[in-house]
């Protein structure tokens, strides 16, 4: 995968003669690693220094990593500059997004955001960089912005124009090619009383198969699949997705296995805003991953940047010194335990098009720049009025040089309840990734093993 400056800019070459209508032209292509990072983030700190310049990211020796695959805090000792409340939120307004304005009101007196100093701790592979620099100059939008054609590896548009290009780089953002986690989910009631629900999670991107052909590469982004552990009722429960690129001309495809029926069967519901399994109604198909899947049924705008406190480097939400009950909550996580951060972002607002279905009529996403991870995602119903407010929780593996979503939370402000997952606190095995797997392995077939309890 990884080329040289050469190839790179006889690819750009090449993309001019061709007359291939690229993303962006080779001068404005020619930014990234300049001015801005390989990525596409703006490489400069803003004016007044709190947001510091980008100078590659986190070493890969920033911290240590033990025998269960869990970082250390590289920001440990930092002790919060200041914490943002209901009562003196005012004064930090313009930095905070309508979500977290919500929280803070309907939770007074135990919703707060505790702000420390900016580290723009992102880093990127070489071999993913010169995969973004090439797609800088021929990555296309296909179906009106629902595929994508000439893409390679992860972040198709770098350099964005648009806020659906701004979108496609959050759902192929690089998350290390292949992965393999153990996580827990809860969705606690008002009290905070829970059942932690246990899942094993696998997914491989296409490049990763040991089948695949890059000439005849298909529609099929990656392939994904989580089993139920625990509880009981649950457990064996097993879903299926094969995510394609293009989801207008062939929509994703998945299946469930129901452990209790000891049968596989279509499920064209998990996608938009059909209900994620064993989440309570408390989560649609597409809040997965702050969100997910395709994007036809809203039209994106892009807003533009902003300064915003978002959630980031939150290793001690990571931390294997804490239970899972030190971290629920009755209406929200724990207030002492996330680390906010300045940094700029990429405003997206999707408004729902006439004539389409989703119970979310307006979303409005918060794209940290520097990993193209959508940070906050507030959700607005028909009536206009805010419902649900999301927060993703980006913790990155700097021995491995992935930017890494962790933790994430979706509260619904009318109903009190909240869905938290991605919770590893107490797991006893390793994140994996870059494995390779087969195509077999994602098959109906494969699915009924898999949950045989």
């Amino acid at each position: 995968m990884k080329t040289t400056t050469t190839l790179f800019l006889a690819t750009i070459s090449l993309s001019i003669h061709c007359g291939l209508q690229a993303a962006v032209p080779a001068t404005e292509a020619s930014k990234l690693g300049t001015t801005l990072t390989p990525i596409g983030a703006e490489k400069a700190g803003n004016a007044d220094g709190s947001i510091p310049a980008w100078n590659g990211g986190l070493d890969k020796n920033a911290g240590t990593v033990d025998q269960y695959g869990r970082r250390s805090d590289p920001f440990a000792g930092e002790q919060p500059m200041f914490i943002i409340t209901a009562q003196n939120q005012e004064q930090y307004a313009d930095k905070l997004t309508d979500g977290q304005r919500a929280l803070l009101n309907r939770y007074p007196e135990s919703y707060r955001l505790r702000v420390f100093p900016t580290h723009r701790s992102v880093a990127i592979p070489e071999d993913v960089q010169q995969a973004v620099a090439r797609n800088a100059v021929s990555t296309k939008l296909l179906s009106g912005g629902s595929g994508l054609q000439d893409f390679d590896t992860a972040i198709p548009f770098p350099i964005p124009q648009n806020g659906v290009e701004v979108m496609w780089n959050h759902l192929t953002r690089y998350r290390g090619g292949s992965a393999r986690r153990n996580y827990v989910q809860a969705t606690p009631l008002a009290n905070g009383t829970f059942v932690p629900v246990h899942f094993k999670q696998q997914f491989t991107y296409r490049d990763q198969l040991n089948d695949f052909d890059p000439q005849n590469p298909g529609n099929v982004l990656f392939y994904y699949r989580e089993l139920i552990t625990a509880p009981a009722r649950l457990a064996g429960d097993v879903v299926l997705v094969h995510e394609t690129l293009d989801q207008v001309k062939e929509p994703r495809k998945s299946w469930i296995y129901n452990a209790g029926q000891r049968r596989v069967r279509r499920a064209p519901q998990i996608s938009y805003d059909g209900p994620f399994p064993a989440s309570e109604g408390q989560r649609t198909a597409d809040n997965l991953d702050m969100f997910n899947g395709a994007l036809d049924r809203y039209d994106w705008k892009l807003v533009g940047k902003k300064e915003i406190y978002i959630p980031y480097n939150n290793y001690r939400l990571e931390s294997g010194d804490l239970k899972y009950s030190d971290i629920v909550r009755p209406g929200h996580i724990n207030s002492d335990l996330p680390r906010y951060e300045l940094h700029r972002v990429w405003v997206v607002e999707g408004t729902l098009k006439a004539g389409a279905r989703h119970i979310y009529a307006k979303r409005i996403a918060y794209i940290d720049e520097d990993s193209w991870q959508i940070a906050l995602l507030d959700h607005f119903d028909a009536r206009g009025t805010l419902w649900r407010v999301a927060e993703g929780f980006m913790a990155p593996l700097y021995d491995k040089q992935i930017p890494w979503l962790g933790v994430e939370t979706l509260y619904d402000l009318i109903n009190g309840r909240y869905i938290v997952t991605g919770m590893r606190n107490e797991e006893k095995d390793q994140l994996e990734f870059g494995f390779k797997a087969s195509s077999a392995e994602y098959t109906p077939t494969a699915l009924r093993n898999a949950g045989v309890r």
